[in-house]
C-alpha cells in the first residue's frame, strides 16, 4: 500500500473515532500527524510542525479573546440593540445585513477570514440573543464573504485572474465575480428558508414602547443578569433552553429595544467599540494581522478594566483551537509527503476531459474544506491546463467552477472561516454546533461541485 493511500485511510479513521467516541478530533489528528509523519513519511518534528497553522491559532485566540471581553462588559449587547434599531426591529433582515456586510468587505479587498473574524462574533451574539439558528447566521456570514470574494479588486479575484493570465488561459473577471456572487446568494437563500429565516417575523420598530407580536423562531432576550451568569460554553449534551438549532422557539418581542432599557455606553464599552473599529481599520486599511491586532487590543482592554476581563481568557474557544490546529497540522503532513499532489495528478491524467473536470472540482472542494482555498486554487487551475488546451472544455466556465468549488466549502468547521464561526458562537453546545457545521459542510462539498460543473463546465462557457 502506498504511503499516500495510508495517510488518507488514517484520516478516515480519525474521523470515525472522533464522531463515534466523542473524542476531540484535534487531539487525534495530532497523534495521527506524529504517527504517519514519523513512521510513514519519515518526517522529523520540524517537518510535522511545518503544517501547524500558527497564524490561524493566533486569529482564533485573539478574536475570541477580544469578543469575550466585549460580551463581559456588555458591548455586544449594545451592538445588538444598535442593529435592531438600524433595521427598525425587523429581525428577519439581520441575517441578510450580515451577508451583504461581509460581502462588501471582501469585495473591496478584505481577506475573507478577516471579514468573517470581524462580523461573525457580532452576528452570532445577535443570533444567541434572539434565538436565531447559529448555523443560519454563521452560514450567512461565510457565504456573504465568499460572495464578494472574487471581485476584480478582491484578494481571491486578483489571485485567480493572475493565475489565468500567467497560464495564458481565456479569462473574464466580471463572469468570475458574478458566478461566485450568484452561487453564494442562492445557497444563502436556501439556507435562510430551510433554517427558519422566514419565521423571523418583523417586530415593532426599535424604540417602540409597545410590545408587538412575537416573531416565530426567536427565543426571549435574556436580561443583563442572565447574560452575565450564563456560561459561554455549556456542558456538551446540555444545550441551553434558548438554543434554536431549528429556529423554533417560544417567540419574543423586541420591546427591550426601547431606548429606556437598551444598554448605555459606559467608558469600557466605548473603549471596546473603539477597539473593534481599530481592528477593522488595522486589517482592512493597514493590512495588519487580524490575530495579533486582536490580541493586542484585548490585552490593552484587560489592563484598563481588569474586573470585566478577568474571566475572558477562560472563554477563549480552546477546544475549537485544539480541534482546528490538530486537523490542519495533519493536513500539512499530507502536503509534506505529497498526498495532495498525488491525488490531483492522478485525476489530471484521466483521458476524459469532462470527468477530469468534475473530479478536480471535487478534489478542490474536499481539500479546501481542510486547507487554504487560495493554495488549492493555485494548484488546481494549472492542473486543468492540459485538457483545457484541447479546447473541449471552456476555460472561463472551468476556472469559475474550480473557484466556487474551492471556496464555497469554507463553511466547514475545519476551514478558517468555519472555525471562526464555531469559535465566535456564544452560549451554544459547541460539540453539537461543530457536528451541525460538519454535516452542512459535507452537504455543500457533495452537492455544489456537481452543480457548478453541470451549469458552468458542461455547456462549455468560454
Amino acid at each position: 500500500m502506498s504511503p499516500e493511500l495510508i495517510s488518507i485511510l488514517v484520516l478516515a479513521v480519525v474521523f470515525v473515532i472522533a464522531t463515534t467516541r466523542s473524542v476531540n478530533m484535534g487531539a487525534l489528528a495530532f497523534a495521527a500527524a506524529f504517527g504517519v509523519g514519523e513512521l510513514v513519511a519519515d518526517l522529523d518534528a520540524d517537518g510535522i510542525f511545518a503544517g501547524f497553522p500558527g497564524d490561524l491559532f493566533v486569529v482564533l485566540v485573539g478574536v475570541t479573546y477580544l469578543f469575550a471581553i466585549a460580551r463581559a462588559n456588555g458591548t455586544t449587547d449594545w451592538l445588538v440593540h444598535a442593529s435592531i434599531r438600524l433595521v427598525r426591529g425587523r429581525v428577519v433582515l439581520i441575517p441578510w445585513v450580515m451577508f451583504f456586510l461581509t460581502g462588501a468587505l471582501t469585495a473591496i479587498g478584505a481577506v475573507s477570514p478577516a471579514a468573517v473574524a470581524i462580523v461573525a462574533p457580532i452576528a452570532l451574539s445577535f443570533a444567541s440573543r434572539y434565538g436565531i439558528s447559529p448555523l443560519l447566521m454563521g452560514a450567512m456570514v461565510v457565504h456573504g464573504a465568499q460572495g464578494g470574494g472574487f471581485s476584480p479588486i478582491s484578494i481571491y479575484g486578483t489571485i485567480v485572474n493572475g493565475i489565468v493570465e500567467r497560464e495564458n488561459l481565456p479569462g473574464n473577471e466580471l463572469a468570475l465575480f458574478l458566478t461566485s456572487l450568484i452561487a453564494n446568494l442562492v445557497i444563502a437563500a436556501v439556507v435562510f428558508v430551510l433554517f427558519g429565516g422566514l419565521k423571523l417575523r418583523p417586530g415593532p420598530a426599535a424604540g417602540s414602547r409597545t410590545a408587538g407580536p412575537a416573531p416565530v423562531g426567536a427565543a426571549a432576550p435574556r436580561t443583563d443578569e442572565q447574560r452575565t451568569h450564563s456560561p459561554a460554553d455549556p456542558t456538551p449534551g446540555h444545550p441551553k433552553a434558548t438554543d434554536a438549532d431549528t429556529s423554533t422557539g417560544t417567540g419574543t418581542t423586541l420591546a427591550d429595544t426601547d431606548t429606556d432599557t437598551a444598554p448605555t455606553l459606559t467608558p469600557a464599552r466605548t473603549a471596546t467599540l473603539a477597539s473593534l473599529a481599530a481592528l477593522v481599520i488595522a486589517v482592512l486599511a493597514l493590512d495588519l494581522d487580524a490575530g495579533l491586532t486582536a490580541v493586542t487590543l484585548a490585552a490593552l482592554l484587560s489592563a484598563l478594566w481588569p474586573d470585566d476581563s478577568r474571566k475572558a481568557v477562560t472563554q477563549i474557544a480552546w477546544s475549537t483551537v485544539l480541534l482546528i490546529c490538530g486537523v490542519l497540522t495533519y493536513v500539512g503532513v499530507l502536503d509534506e509527503m505529497g498526498t495532495i499532489t498525488w491525488a490531483g495528478e492522478g485525476v489530471g491524467d484521466i483521458g476524459i476531459p469532462l470527468l477530469a473536470a468534475v473530479l478536480l472540482c471535487y478534489i478542490g472542494a474536499v481539500i479546501s474544506a481542510f486547507a487554504s482555498s487560495v493554495g488549492i486554487m493555485g494548484a488546481l487551475i494549472p492542473l486543468a491546463v492540459p485538457f483545457l488546451a484541447q479546447g473541449e472544455i471552456g476555460a472561463v466556465g472551468m476556472v469559475a467552477a474550480l473557484a466556487v468549488s474551492a471556496t464555497v466549502v469554507d463553511v466547514s468547521p475545519f476551514s478558517t472561516n468555519g472555525a471562526l464561526v464555531l469559535a465566535a458562537a456564544p452560549d451554544v453546545d459547541r460539540e453539537r454546533f461543530f457536528r451541525q457545521l460538519m454535516i452542512y459542510g459535507g452537504i455543500v462539498v457533495a452537492v455544489v461541485p456537481a452543480v457548478v460543473w453541470l451549469v458552468l463546465v458542461v455547456p462549455g462557457f468560454g
